[in-house]
């Protein structure tokens, strides 16, 4: 399963990482989020190790979406050293999301 980051958590957890970071931006209330996130929870254990994978509730923590100009779920942002590397938004295949992590293993 993916990390559930929150607000209080995001600095330590996506920003201070030596790993690549993967961020799913959802919310329960969205259709396409819920095609997102069993797509994410695959990435989350195949990439266990080498790379973050998380997921922020965009309801119950807002701060972070507005910092990176989320306005359209699912939005899925990459990072590297603290630094959005990549950026999807809405739903894409899988490949899409592991082409990211591995461009920056």
């Amino acid at each position: 399963m993916a990390l559930e980051i929150t607000d209080a958590t995001f600095e330590e957890t996506v920003l201070n990482s030596d790993k690549p970071v993967m961020v799913d931006f959802w919310a329960a209330w969205c259709g396409p989020c819920r095609m997102v996130g069993p797509i994410i929870d695959e990435i989350s254990t195949e990439y266990d190790g080498k790379a973050v994978v998380g997921k922020v509730d965009v309801d119950a923590n807002q701060e972070f979406a507005a910092k990176y100009g989320v306005r359209n779920i699912p939005t899925v942002l990459v990072f590297k050293n603290g630094e959005v590397v990549g950026r999807q938004v809405g739903v894409a295949p899988k490949n899409a999301y592991t082409d990211a992590i591995d461009s920056l293993l």
